[in-house]
Formats: structure tokens, sequence, C-alpha cells
């Protein structure tokens, strides 16, 4: 948690909550934390200059600290499903079962792919950017890929602004062992 955010459980002030159809049992934890330099502000947030964050949960005990860490790092798994949307899970080709079924695992490929990709072979902004801008910046680079030597090479036009990027990508593509060879 950062040093400068706050957490507490308001359960005990929500009456009515079981008689309203929540689940018995659910505990309401909120937080707030003062915002990052540039973070635009809601309505809400903008009258005393923080930022507040609600969630529920089942979790019967277990420190707040820890529940909230717990929840934060939830947002990984919504930054992927925004990432699918931008691939192409949000847009089916067609009225057909069967073309939408092969539109989504090939959506679904693509996502894994940016993700490990992402992951396991680039740093920096790369490492974190958008699809939109992954692909503008890498996957629409123009290059040839060569052979000679028993070697294969790419070859980056020098003035790509990712072209060193790109390169240190394919250098630890490399590094990886292939699986059938360990």
């Amino acid at each position: 948690m950062r040093d400068d955010a706050d957490v507490a459980e308001i359960t005990g002030l929500l009456d009515g909550l079981t008689a309203a159809g929540w689940p018995a049992g659910m505990r309401i934890i909120v937080r707030r934390e003062r915002p990052h330099p540039g973070a635009q502000l809601s309505l809400f947030d903008q009258r005393d200059g923080l930022r507040y964050q609600a969630f529920a949960t089942d979790t019967p005990r277990g420190q707040l600290a820890h529940l909230e860490a717990r929840h934060r790092a939830h947002a990984r798994v919504e930054d992927r499903i925004r990432c699918g949307k931008d691939t192409g899970i949000g847009r089916f080709p067609s009225r057909l079962f069967a073309l939408n079924a092969a539109w989504l695992e090939l959506a679904l490929t693509a996502i894994d792919l940016i993700a490990w990709t992402q992951h396991l072979l680039l740093d920096g902004d790369l490492a974190t950017c958008e699809p939109k801008a992954l692909r503008y910046r890498l996957l629409h680079t123009a290059a040839r890929i060569t052979r000679g030597q028993r070697r294969t090479y790419i070859r980056l036009a020098e003035h790509w602004t990712w072209a060193r990027d790109l390169a240190a990508a394919f250098a630890r593509l490399g590094l990886i062992p292939h699986p059938l060879h360990t």
C-alpha cells in the first residue's frame, strides 16, 4: 500500500445491506489517496483533491491492507480485458457462430502473444503500452528478414525510432531456450 493512502471498512455504517438484497457477510472497504500528478479526477474527487475507491468482498476476515492490495492487484485482469477489446474481442465479424468462435480464438491468441511479448521481450514504455501503440511502434515496422551463415537476421531501418527496442526484443527472444532442445 502507498504511504499516503488510507483504508477503512465502512460495512457497519451501511444499515440494511442484507435487506436491500446484498449477500450476508459482505464487507465494504474504502480507500482514499492523493492522485498521481496529472491524474484526471471525477467531480466527486475534485471536492477535496483526494481519489476515493470502494469495493465489496465476501472474505470474512483478513487485514484491510491485505484485502485492499489484493483488490488493486486485480486491476491487471481488467487491463487485460481492455487489451482484449482493443484486439478484437468486442467486434465479431459474422452472424455465424463458427466464424465468431474462430475469431475469438485468434483474438485470445493475440492477447496472449501481446502479454507474453511485453512481459518477456520488451522493457520501458513498450512493456506497458496499449495494443494500439504497440501496433504502431513495433508491429508495423518495415523490416527485412534475411538468412545467411546459418543464421537469421532482421534488417531494420536505422531511422525508425523503436528500431533498437525491436532489435533488443529479437535478441531476448533468441536467448529463450527452445522447448525441444532442453
